[in-house]
């Protein structure tokens, strides 16, 4: 369930959600907080204009009435009737409550002799502080310092509410958009994938040999093209595949039936061959060579015909089994007394080893392997049978040069040599082929291997009772 679960979330729907999803969440904070910031500025700086303007009318219409130098009484009156005005100063005498105007403010009044303003936190409510001089006109009618100063303070809490009421509506607004995003890509992905599903459940289904399978073709666009190139694929594949099935049924028809047709023929010759195997001890020169020659020659095709004809049931499924149960050990001596190989090969065959066996195609599993290790093998041939937990193991090895690493992939393969100058060898090259099917008949494998000493090692498998 857990893992399910992590490969779902691995999945591509689950990475084209969270990709949405982030781009959605980035869009919303991004909008947010361009429109807050602009907001802000906006509407700060609509209040600063306001209040500066109304502070600059006030001051400038009062100013041909203030008598200059101004008294203490002068000032406390200029705080009390003019509007916007907080506090004043002249040289050594204010009014008004001095000590929220900042020092810097001050300085920048005096420096710069216009109107300027600052933000500031005053117990934690924003508030703006707008100073300005006090300008009089002089005998030449030239507007001049006086060395008064005003200075006003205004509550931004207001504007600082509006602004953040901008900003909670953003987040709302994100914390619904967000969720549906989500919603819509889930959707959205789902159907993107809908036919990449099918393009997965296609190739599933061609990988398991259906080749008929095809896809829906709905739309124009890239996946509808891929769906149709899958099916154009999957006709040209099913095309080929049927081509070469039937090449390949006509060809193992053809070997079964040349097969099946050879066997009357080559049963006359083989009467005929046993006729001139008495005579041959009588003939000589060349009349012995030619009669020992086609003897061998019959005999050889006689076992090349009776391999095909086997190899034939196997592809044709008409491979039939009869089995008992047996004890392998004395199977096994069996063989190697039928064929003589009693004095070649060295055989530990311990008794009780008991399996469900076709005795004929044990025979010809153990009668491929000994006869390989000894033609191509050098002595001694050895044939060890063992029980291993659940299974009989059958194990024949040789002390000859082993097998080369480029012809252990390929030792079972039909035909196959691994030295070409042996294409007139005794084998087919059908033996390993047939006794590898013969075990899997039975339920068992063939293993192929070196020994770590020298030599080659086939180890035959085989499910046992005991």
């Amino acid at each position: 369930m857990i893992r399910r679960l992590l490969a779902r979330l691995r999945g591509i729907r689950a990475r084209l959600v969270l990709i949405i999803s982030l781009v959605a969440v980035l869009a919303t904070v991004g909008a947010t907080g361009v429109n807050y910031v602009t907001a802000r500025r906006t509407v700060l700086a609509a209040t600063q204009d306001q209040v500066m303007t109304r502070l600059r009318d006030a001051v400038d219409a009062a100013a041909p009435a203030i008598t200059m130098p101004p008294d203490q009484d002068s000032l406390t009156e200029l705080v009390r009737t003019l509007p916007g005005v907080a506090a004043a100063r002249y040289g050594k005498l204010s009014a008004g409550p001095a000590d929220f105007v900042p020092a810097e403010l001050a300085e920048r009044v005096r420096a710069e002799q216009r109107l300027v303003f600052q933000r500031v936190d005053s117990s934690g409510v924003p508030a703006l502080v707008v100073g300005m001089p006090v300008l009089t006109t002089d005998t030449n009618f030239t507007r001049v310092p006086s060395g008064l100063e005003v200075y006003g303070w205004y509550s931004l809490g207001a504007e600082q509410h509006q602004i953040s009421e901008f900003a909670l509506n953003g987040w709302r607004t994100a914390a619904v958009a967000v969720p549906l995003a989500v919603v819509l890509a889930w959707l959205a992905a789902g159907a993107v994938l809908r036919p990449v599903r099918r393009l997965r459940d296609g190739a599933r289904q061609l990988a398991h040999g259906r080749l008929s399978t095809r896809l829906p073709e709905r739309g124009g666009d890239e996946l509808a093209e891929l769906a149709r190139t899958f099916n154009e694929s999957a006709a040209s594949l099913e095309k080929s595949v049927g081509e070469l099935r039937r090449m390949e049924a006509d060809a193992r028809r053809f070997v079964a039936d040349v097969s099946h047709e050879l066997r009357t023929p080559l049963a006359a010759m083989t009467a005929v061959t046993e006729v001139l195997d008495e005579e041959a001890a009588r003939l000589q020169g060349d009349a012995a060579t030619a009669t020992r020659l086609v003897s061998e020659e019959t005999r050889k095709l006689t076992r090349l015909v009776d391999d095909l004809i086997e190899i034939s049931r196997f592809d044709n499924g008409r491979a039939r089994m009869d089995r008992r149960e047996a004890d392998l050990g004395e199977l096994i001596a069996a063989t190697l007394r039928t064929r003589q190989w009693t004095e070649r090969v060295e055989a530990d065959l311990p008794p009780g080893i008991i399996a469900a066996v076709d005795a004929r195609r044990f025979d010809v599993i153990v009668a491929n392997l000994v006869g390989n290790a000894l033609r191509h093998g050098e002595p001694p041939v050895r044939v060890q049978l063992s029980a291993s937990g659940a299974d009989a193991v059958v194990e024949v090895t040789d002390h000859g040069p082993g097998l080369p690493d480029d012809v252990l992939p390929h030792v079972f393969a039909r035909f196959y040599k691994a030295d070409t100058a042996r294409s007139r060898s005794e084998g087919s090259g059908l033996g390993l082929s047939i006794a590898e099917k013969n075990a899997g008949l039975h339920g068992g494998t063939i293993e192929a291997g070196n020994n770590p000493g020298g030599g080659a090692r086939f180890v035959l498998r085989l499910p046992g009772r005991w």
